[in-house]
């Protein structure tokens, strides 16, 4: 690998900056410790500093040379609502706040960038550093484009990272177009009449009506669909009653759809329409659908930015370890919004330890991998001299 000296050289004050992080894990919107440690880092080396953007948010502003591009570089900051199983120093020191996701090593990762870009690099043109709160569900990056972050910080083509603990130390992965999925998130209520359990016939049991509902919605991919249209539909949560004698009157359900394609989000969501009202009435019943408010839209790459970033990442390791045609992931990524408003390119960075078990994000005892740090920031360095020359 063909890191940047500097960047090697300060590994160990970057891993005890993450280290600092992952113990302190802070919420959506809530990332104010976070915060107020990025925007001390950027002071420290010059960089103009820009805050409160999306209530958390934290944008850098580096220029040099001549004027020129304007890129931005983002990373996310904020911890999941889970419990930490880990007995390390640096374990979280919050109940139910963890960094289970690496938002704490993409910090660090980007950080560590910029004080090098500022300190030793030479480019023309303007680097906007985006550190971005709530991925994790509140659509952080949403509330930043809403409040104006690309007009007040104008950028031809934006980039992101996302560890990967499922491919080695030393890999890069992206794909041109649809990368990650959409997702929606619904409710349902079905209602039916409720009364004693032993005199069903003087009801309409909004149970029975409920689990033809779930069933039906599972045809949806299997049968509405294109069969190479990658989509899901899950019930993820079905409440109802609190007796063991009583037929209740109301069943609430909720879940989460997933596409890469808006049409497929269209379809699967006329469908599941159709299906729960028709369910209903066919029991006696009625069904209603709700999707909230906000949902992520899918993550597509532009292919421009693809090639530039599977360029630059082919000139730090081997070619072979980069990998510019994975599979879609139906995971979800609120970049994806920024991605709507202007080119980039998404990428992984493989953080797979060898020889051991690499717990996957969102798992209870998953941790970033310090050893990608100087590899991530010596990516975004190499980013930044490549395309502001």
């Amino acid at each position: 690998m063909k890191l940047y000296p500097e960047l090697v050289e300060n590994h160990a004050e970057l891993s005890q900056w993450r280290r600092g992080i992952h113990a302190h894990p802070e919420l959506g919107f809530e990332e104010i410790r976070t915060a107020e440690f990025v925007i001390d880092k950027l002071n420290e080396v010059g960089i103009e500093v820009h805050s409160g953007l999306g209530k958390t948010g934290v944008v850098g502003t580096l220029t040099k040379g001549n004027e020129g591009k304007i890129i931005g570089l983002r990373a996310d900051m904020d911890a999941l609502p889970m419990q930490e199983l880990n007995n390390f120093d640096h374990k979280s020191v919050f109940d139910g706040k963890f960094h289970g996701c690496g938002h704490d090593g993409h910090t660090i990762m980007l950080l560590a960038a910029a004080r090098h870009l500022s300190q030793h690099a030479e480019f023309n043109g303007t680097v906007n550093f985006i550190f971005q709160p709530a991925e994790e569900g509140k659509a952080g990056a949403y509330e930043m484009i809403k409040e104006g972050l690309f007009e007040k910080f104008s950028v031809a083509e934006v980039y992101s990272m996302h560890n990967h603990p499922g491919m080695k130390v030393g890999s890069f992965a992206t794909r041109k177009g649809p990368m990650m999925a959409a997702i929606d998130r619904f409710d349902v209520t079905i209602t039916g009449v409720g009364g004693h359990g032993a005199l069903p016939q003087h009801c309409v049991d909004p149970i029975i009506i409920a689990a033809q509902v779930v069933q039906a919605l599972q045809t949806i991919v299997s049968r509405s669909l294109d069969t190479i249209q990658p989509a899901v539909v899950s019930v993820t949560a079905i409440h109802a009653g609190d007796s063991h004698s009583v037929i209740p009157a109301k069943v609430k359900m909720s879940g989460a759809i997933r596409y890469l394609l808006p049409d497929v989000g269209v379809l699967i969501k006329r469908r599941m329409t159709e299906i729960i009202k028709s369910s209903a009435e066919a029991f006696g019943g009625v069904g209603e659908l709700a999707f909230r408010d906000l949902g992520y839209p899918p993550l597509i790459n532009d292919g421009a930015c693809v090639e530039k970033a599977v360029r630059v990442a082919k000139k730090i390791v081997e070619d072979s370890n980069v990998s510019f045609d994975i599979e879609p992931i139906m995971g979800s990524e609120d970049f994806s919004f920024m991605l709507k408003e202007k080119p980039g390119c998404y990428i992984c960075i493989g953080s797979g330890k060898a020889n051991q078990r690499n717990f996957m994000p969102h798992h209870p005892e998953y941790d970033f991998n310090d050893d990608i740090i100087p590899l991530g920031a010596s990516y975004w360095v190499k980013l930044v001299e490549s395309e502001l020359i």
